[in-house]
């Protein structure tokens, strides 16, 4: 069978022989006008943060990173306290201001380049993914006691949990830690900390410590910045421990158990519709066949949408700005007859028109973005502008990373 009519998608980021990539998905990458990127590159031999000015094609460097990638959740295998955060980034849109971290000092940077040290994250601590609140006043950097990622040894592997009759999700993990993390985490007692930080001070506002957790992303309301929604990573019951919301006063599991859903179902990439009202997250069910879901913030009224068995290859959804019903996902897609590569990822962009009441999906394929998932880098994490207009993300097609632009059509 032919595959789809498909839209050419246009190249945004030039660095010859250098390694470019999006932000973090629970981040935007592009300022609040849609007028500039902001991309991590390799160009200048490490890690660091970079800012094209989309009306004129202008790349300037932002940060002054010398000292390799630091060591965090997905770089386990980085520096200890030393380096850039590759996935410490968080960008305040509107404020056109930048987060991340450079060892354990926490960063502001401006869209030109100037920086201010705001603080540093506790010496026995590691980190991972961090949010900025909608009104850009406050940062959360969730922390995890160090002991958690002391490995002497790493292989490449998948994360320690099973989807259906005990078949592992296929996703590498390069340099992961040769033991199951979260049953460290469980048996040694240890936390983590939900830390928010006040932007323009860098007072230490919030500090709630999680017991026996591992988390690693972290997002505030878009409408709440009382309300954060956060983790706890791969977990052995992922169906019902994967995803809480704290809003200052409890602690609440947004998935139970019951009307199909198990603790042996996996549960991931949770993140906010714009508007706040819930929550959509996907995975797979025990019996294998994946899912996308949605859920209001008291854990109440799950909806979730089995895709069709054809639809088995990873991929992410990431919620549209001003669309409630849009999402747009990397992988899952797949055309009636068409062949099967060996990546264990998808090959689309996609555009999804849900009807959560009806359960139903309308899939638009926009683009072939020919990524090879073979690490956590080339994933293609698709957004949209701020118009929802365009989507923009990250390939390896040309067997180098880079930010691809395709339009989205009317």
């Amino acid at each position: 069978m032919t595959s789809p009519s498909q839209a050419t998608p246009t190249l945004v980021t030039t660095g010859a022989n250098a390694n470019d990539q999006l932000l973090y998905f629970t981040s935007s990458s592009l300022s609040g006008s849609d007028d500039c990127l902001v991309f991590i590159s390799d160009r200048s031999g490490h890690p660091n943060l970079y800012l094209k000015r989309l009306p004129d094609g202008e790349e300037v460097q932002l940060s002054a990173n010398t000292e390799g990638t630091l060591k965090s959740y997905v770089y386990f295998n980085g520096n200890p306290r030393r380096g850039f955060g590759k996935a410490s980034v968080s960008f305040d849109a509107a404020g056109r201001k930048l987060y991340y971290l450079q060892g354990d000092d926490i960063v502001c940077c401006d869209l030109q380049g100037n920086r201010r040290v705001l603080g540093r994250i506790p010496a026995d601590q590691v980190t991972a993914f961090t949010h900025v609140s909608t009104d850009g006043q406050r940062l959360c950097i969730p922390t995890t006691d160090a002991r958690a990622l002391e490995a002497e040894s790493f292989v490449n592997d998948a994360p320690n949990y099973s989807v259906g009759d005990g078949e592992k999700k296929n996703e590498v993990i390069a340099d992961k830690p040769d033991y199951d993390i979260d049953a460290r985490v469980q048996a040694e007692n240890l936390n983590s900390y939900l830390n928010v930080y006040d932007t323009e001070s860098g007072g230490l506002l919030k500090r709630e410590r999680v017991s026996r957790a591992w988390i690693t992303h972290v997002q505030f309301s878009p409408v709440d910045a009382d309300v954060i929604l956060y983790n706890h990573e791969w977990p052995g019951d992922c169906g019902i421990r994967r995803m809480w919301i704290w809003n200052g006063r409890e602690h609440i599991r947004l998935r139970q158990e019951g009307d199909g859903r198990s603790r042996a179902d996996w549960t991931c990439h949770e993140m906010w519709e714009a508007d706040g009202s819930h929550i959509i997250y996907h995975g797979k069910y025990a019996n294998g066949l994946a899912y996308v879901g949605r859920v209001d913030p008291q854990g109440h009224a799950p909806v979730e949408i089995a895709l069709p068995a054809a639809y088995h290859r990873y991929g992410h959804f990431t919620a549209g700005n001003r669309h409630g019903n849009w999402l747009v996902s990397d992988g899952y897609y797949h055309p009636e007859g068409a062949p099967e590569n060996e990546n264990w990822g998808g090959e689309w962009i996609c555009l999804q028109q849900v009807d959560w009441a009806r359960r139903q999906i309308e899939w638009r394929p926009l683009c072939q973005h020919r990524s090879i998932w073979d690490c956590q880098d080339s994933h293609p994490h698709p957004i949209f502008n701020h118009a929802d207009g365009a989507v923009f993300f990250t390939s390896n097609a040309s067997g180098r990373r880079a930010v691809y632009r395709v339009a989205v059509p009317d």
